[in-house]
């Protein structure tokens, strides 16, 4: 008997690929940008989620990611240019996100939810790349920071909320965008930024002169950045251009790229400082007061940039899980993967909901709720972030574990927003710290859970639980996570009990709260409405 080799070469059974789709058309997202304000915003929402969902824009952030950023220290006459060359796909992703809205724009946009449109936006382009959205995201969080200098603000506030991407290092007034970037962290200090060592001298013009060397500040060939330094007042914050207003080059001496995990699209460096001008932003000696304004927005895009990794991976899975078949049936007709996937849509979902509560809080100035939200929903979202999308990974197999899913992508961003920031220590002290100095926080978080008050049981009863931690003193620090997760969890299901399906909201408090539930993804009880959350899984 002759082979017929051809045979083995036919291809079934797989799922094809994820793309020429709407990633907007999503219920969570959709009711959240509605419930928040942005309803005006929804058509130009699904514009992007198509671009987002094309196979030219896959193409793109998997380019991006395959030829990393390239740092060039000199030219070939021995001059130092200090730039960074990116493959041709990293501009055509962040000309698109930018001309969307996704970096400073809301700031200018006086309409009422415009910083709920630009989180929806942001989520989609996070969907399809997260290496450039930082740049996208340190552009958005500057401008309330730089309006502590008004008379800078002036000036560059215009091209920071432009919708414009002009890349390459030009004086700022020849150009019709900026971008923003920010130097915080020093190598002998970390996250403790009082120990840095980076100096500012003032001069008689009014500007003041740098010298010290960064040890993580991303996105080297943004426009300007801000800097901390130590001014014979104290820790300050600087603004610092790349290049100055007559054109000539400031001092950033770009030691090296960073090798990192994963974000490999974007380029995060070691800038050395020498001699280099800068302009105070802020009272001299309130530089952390000054920039924490600056680190509450990227906070807040890291619970969205999180929330939108986990929709992504959730998506991923729920496509290959409806088109492969196991045992003569779908997989998503399976019941162990139906839960599964049942209990990946209920992390997403209280993961989308409470991202989109923030920037609506953002949005209406909430300052007080702000302040504690947004600390524990750092934590915890950023947080479960990796649990989730491993999760995900696993239910397309080994499929999922070659590099052409894009799924080991995902993986390897996930730790990112969790330390980015603030880790999880840091956001977890930082409540301690807001309950103990702003006690108005605590009133605005009690306001929100309370707003769900006696719809469901199982809430009430976390709610007192967590009040009574909340106010204890004792081993506060060594109790710290355990009371930001539980607070995260009760913030969540307070908004689906009042905003979800009750499907949704049920298994949340069953599960999370109430503890039916197993130590890993696809342990909801029997009992649990299955349809009724798989119903809501994205396109």
């Amino acid at each position: 008997m002759q082979s017929n080799p051809s045979q083995t070469h036919e291809v079934t059974n797989q799922a094809p690929p994820l793309t020429g789709h709407d990633a907007a058309d999503d219920a969570v997202l959709l009711e959240g940008i509605r419930r928040e304000g942005a309803e005006w915003h929804i058509e130009e929402l699904h514009r992007f989620g198509r671009y987002v969902g094309s196979e030219e824009a896959r193409l793109w952030a998997d380019q991006a990611n395959r030829h990393e950023p390239e740092l060039r220290t000199h030219d070939r006459y021995g001059n130092r240019v200090d730039e960074v060359d990116f493959h041709p796909s990293y501009h055509s992703l962040m000309r698109a996100t930018v001309a969307a809205g996704a970096a400073g724009s809301a700031w200018a946009d006086e309409r009422p939810g415009a910083h709920v449109a630009r989180a929806g936006t942001f989520m989609l382009a996070t969907m399809l790349e997260q290496g450039h959205m930082c740049p996208v995201s340190m552009t958005y969080a500057v401008v309330p920071a730089l309006r502590r200098a008004p008379e800078l603000a002036k000036v560059y506030e215009p091209l920071l909320t432009s919708t414009v991407y002009e890349p390459g290092l030009r004086a700022p007034a020849e150009k019709r965008g900026l971008l923003a970037g920010m130097g915080m962290t020093e190598k002998q200090g970390g996250t403790d930024v009082r120990a840095n060592t980076t100096s500012a001298v003032e001069q008689p013009d009014g500007t003041w002169r740098l010298r010290g060397h960064k040890w993580f500040t991303s996105a080297p060939m943004n426009d300007v950045f801000l800097v901390l330094a130590q001014a014979p007042g104290g820790l300050s914050c600087f603004l610092v251009p790349r290049v100055l207003p007559d054109g000539s080059r400031n001092t950033f001496r770009i030691q090296r790229l960073k090798d990192k995990l994963g974000n490999r699209s974007n380029a995060s460096s070691e800038p050395e400082f020498d001699d280099t001008v800068a302009w105070l932003v802020g009272d001299e000696g309130k530089g952390v007061r000054t920039i924490i304004d600056m680190v509450t927005m990227t906070r807040l895009d890291c619970v969205l940039g999180s929330a939108a990794h986990v929709r992504e991976s959730l998506a991923q899975a729920a496509h290959h899980s409806r088109h492969r078949s196991v045992f003569g049936a779908k997989l998503i007709d399976q019941p162990l993967m139906r839960n599964v996937l049942a209990d990946l849509a209920l992390e997403s979902e209280a993961a989308t909901t409470l991202g989109l509560r923030l920037a609506g809080a953002a949005d209406r100035g909430e300052r007080a709720f702000l302040r504690l939200a947004t600390a524990v929903g750092k934590y915890w979202v950023c947080k479960r972030q990796p649990a989730a999308v491993a999760e995900a990974l696993e239910c397309l197999g080994g499929n999922g574990y070659d590099e052409a899913s894009g799924m080991p992508r995902l993986y390897r961003e996930a730790p990112l927003n969790g330390i980015w920031e603030g880790s999880g220590n840091v956001n977890a002290l930082d409540m301690l710290r807001a309950l103990t100095r702003e006690p108005e926080s605590l009133e605005a978080f009690r306001a929100e859970v309370e707003a769900a008050s006696g719809a469901d049981v199982r809430l009430d009863t976390a709610w007192r639980e967590l009040q009574a931690e909340l106010a204890s003193p004792e081993d506060a620090q060594l109790r710290a996570r355990r009371v930001i997760e539980r607070a995260a969890l009760v913030l969540q299901a307070s908004l689906l009990v009042r905003h979800a399906p009750p499907a949704v909201a049920d298994t949340f408090c069953a599960t999370r709260l109430a503890g039916d539930h197993g130590l890993a993804f696809g342990t909801l009880p029997p009992a649990s409405d299955f349809g009724g959350i798989l119903g809501r899984l994205p396109a």
